[in-house]
């Protein structure tokens, strides 16, 4: 049997090097893993909070387009699910109550009755295509948010109502 006497120490390390208990030597790792730890964490939350951010605004995103016709035909499929209708104001009377306007509109045949809330687009004007964002509400369509829709032709054959569009004039921009 070999027997090795014992070695002598500095009283902070034991024989095998590690530090020796109740030694005031720093541990080898300790503050550099809760650092690690600390950063791996913060990496964590800014991951997360990034795929929160891409999440709700790809949510935006995705909503549905329609015509006015293919939406009358999906309306039992559509539910009270948000998508966008498109469609041309039609001639005759726009309703305007207190923040909400009615009217309808049409396409490809397809009438639609329209409860709209919130402010009109300066364009807004009976024979101008729309774009609705909301949701069927019954034989209704109630949107919150409304977009113009005007190719070039319509910039062709109304080049003072853009221009004073452009220049911030509503009033003429107004048919």
């Amino acid at each position: 049997m070999d027997v090795t006497p014992p070695t002598q120490t500095d009283g902070v390390h034991s024989p095998d090097g590690s530090p020796a208990a109740g030694s005031l030597a720093p541990r080898v790792g300790g503050p550099v893993r809760a650092r690690r730890w600390r950063g791996i964490v913060l990496a964590g939350v800014a991951l997360a909070a990034l795929g929160f951010v891409l999440f709700r605004g790809l949510g935006n995103a995705t909503l549905y387009f329609y015509n006015a016709d293919e939406a009358v035909a999906k309306r039992d499929t559509l539910g009270e699910d948000r998508f966008r209708l498109q469609g041309n104001v039609e001639d005759g009377e726009v309703d305007r109550t207190s923040g909400t306007a009615r009217f309808t509109v049409s396409y490809n045949g397809a009438d639609v009755a329209v409860e709209h809330h919130g402010e009109l687009a300066k364009l807004f004007a009976p024979g101008v295509p729309v774009v609705l964002e909301g949701r069927w509400d019954g034989e209704v369509f109630r949107s919150e948010r409304m977009l113009i829709k005007h190719s070039e032709v319509y910039v062709e054959q109304n080049p003072d109502r853009v221009a004073a569009y452009d220049e911030g004039d509503a009033t003429k921009a107004a048919p």
